[in-house]
């Protein structure tokens, strides 16, 4: 393996124009990559690299900005039911055998017309099908109106609809090769995007190689992206990922891992004296909800005699929790509080006055007293974890103990956590989400009623936040849509579905010689814009 991992980069640079190697950008996926078909790019380990292969109509910025990528430009219909898209013209896939003499074809409205429709399609059974879920028109949803103009048809008005289409999910595919590749289409990704696939060993290395006619430019016109290349290695052991970017063969580590975090930084989160200089660390506020999700559905078995049931011990497990105390001394201050309801504070274009559940012992065991179990809970709570956060796990059950709640983690492989919790067979789980697009409705869609899991896996079901969901998703009015957001998160808290923990930040390691990285606060990887200088 070691052998495989330092030819790679001979592989890259022998397909086109000579380069130094050291214009590779390396990191690693300790969790692997099980597809690079965006149409199941449910999870970052997915995302970063189908976000390098692939382009979407519209892109988000920086700044939380919508712009155009593979759309150069695009309107709303006056009853906003229709978004019209101008597509460029100097898009090309990559060159690839499923087209005439190899060589990519043009980007045209029927492609988007096919990858939208195949998200959609039951026997596909795509993850990302809820983007679309109970929102487009049942007859013509999308429409080529020439090869470069394409249109998306709603139901009603959900203005979210264009944050949507910046998701991995709504990539742009071509037709022949995943009726060429079939099932192999997971592992020959044909996209638009500024990197291709060169070569995947599953569980050694991925590699991907400029795509020397990507259509992006920066301001100087020179064409982008300027790395050769990225590599991707698959070390399970976040031990070895961080041995390997102190010996300079990783060029970045993502979300550092509770088993070096302490030696890299303090408490306050910030590099220890030792790291000073040697390394880059770059953090920002991420979109990310941090929570403990709690199934509302009483007649489910699940919760047959469970405590979970009863809307006091909620609030007394929510009032236990010192949320400032947890982010210190567990996160190393990586994050923030999340004592302002289940949507990060980013969110919105302006704060809003959101009250959240305090630390606060006394009303704790106010709440536990009025729930009943105040003399005990028998048999424990399961608490369903998965590895990475089994020390939390811990921590929160020894904070309930404190209390006189008993509560038991169990920690499994997270592909067995979702599994449960998409069939609704977890009463009391670890849950996160990340922003998959720039409105808060992303956050409330996981308390829609009439949504499955994804995304709603507490099966919180209120006819009241159901209203007032449907009426923020067609208001135009910014203040207005605060306002009726604002009266959804104070349903949840009411209601307490979920257990907010924290809202998570991005901290990431870089080389020094890294530059032009930015992060952005959904933590996706844009490496289009990057160099290397050593």
């Amino acid at each position: 393996m070691r052998f495989l991992l330092c030819i790679l980069p001979v592989i890259i640079l022998s397909c086109h124009r000579p380069s130094p190697t050291h214009n590779i950008f390396r990191y690693n996926e300790s969790a692997g990559i099980g597809t690079l078909d965006p149409a199941f790019a449910r999870n970052q380990a997915v995302m970063w690299p189908v976000s390098q292969i692939y382009s979407t109509l519209i892109e988000v910025d920086d700044s939380m900005r919508l712009r155009p990528l593979l759309a150069k430009s695009w309107e709303l219909s006056d009853d906003k039911l229709s978004i019209r898209f101008q597509l460029r013209s100097d898009v090309f896939f990559h060159d690839d055998p499923v087209f005439p003499g190899g060589k990519g074809r043009k980007l045209k409205a029927a492609d988007v017309l096919y990858s939208f429709s195949r998200l959609m399609d039951p026997a596909l059974a795509s993850p990302g099908a809820w983007v679309f879920h109970d929102r487009l028109d049942s007859l013509h949803p999308f429409v080529a109106l020439n090869d470069s103009t394409f249109q998306l048809n709603l139901s009603k008005p959900f203005l979210p609809m264009l944050g949507i289409l910046s998701m991995p999910y709504c990539s742009v595919i071509p037709k022949e090769a995943v009726d060429i590749y079939g099932k192999d289409f997971r592992k020959h990704p044909v996209g638009t995007g500024p990197f291709q696939l060169k070569v995947w060993q599953e569980n050694q290395a991925l590699v991907l190689q400029k795509n020397p006619r990507y259509f992006e430019t920066d301001a100087t016109g020179k064409r982008l992206p300027y790395l050769e290349g990225v590599m991707i290695s698959f070390h399970p052991a976040k031990s070895t990922e961080f041995l390997e970017f102190r010996q300079n063969r990783l060029d970045m580590i993502n979300d550092l891992d509770p088993s070096y975090r302490d030696a890299v930084l303090t408490k306050k989160g910030k590099l220890r004296k030792d790291w000073e200089n040697k390394v880059q660390l770059i953090t920002c506020p991420y979109l990310n909800t941090e929570y403990l999700g709690i199934l509302m559905d009483s007649s489910n078995e699940v919760l047959h005699g469970s405590p979970l049931n009863s809307l006091n011990f909620r609030k007394a497990l929510n009032h236990s929790i010192d949320r400032e105390r947890l982010v210190l001394y567990m996160r190393n201050s990586i994050g923030y509080p999340a004592d302002q309801g289940f949507v990060p504070p980013g969110m919105f274009s302006k704060v809003l006055d959101i009250k959240g559940y305090a630390f606060d012992t006394s009303l704790a065991r106010t709440y536990l007293e009025r729930s009943g179990y105040r003399n005990g809970i028998d048999p424990p709570v399961k608490l369903y974890s998965v590895p990475a956060y089994a020390q939390i796990a811990s921590y929160l059950s020894a904070e309930w103990a404190r209390m006189g709640i008993a509560v038991e983690p169990e920690v499994m492989p997270k592909s067995r956590l979702l599994d449960l919790t998409s069939k609704s067979r977890a009463g009391f789980f670890r849950g996160s989400w990340i922003a998959d697009y720039p409105d808060p409705e992303n956050f409330f869609s996981v308390f829609y009623g009439y949504n499955p899991a994804p995304p709603n896996y507490t099966r919180f079901n209120d006819p009241a936040f159901d209203s007032v969901y449907a009426m923020a998703v067609a208001e135009q009015n910014d203040s207005l849509r605060n306002g009726l957001y604002l009266k959804m998160e104070e349903i949840i808290a009411a209601g307490v579905p979920v257990i907010p923990l924290w809202y998570d930040m991005v901290a990431q390691l870089l080389q020094p010689g890294v530059k032009g990285y930015r992060p952005n606060n959904r933590n996706m990887l844009v490496l289009k814009r990057v160099r290397k200088s050593y």
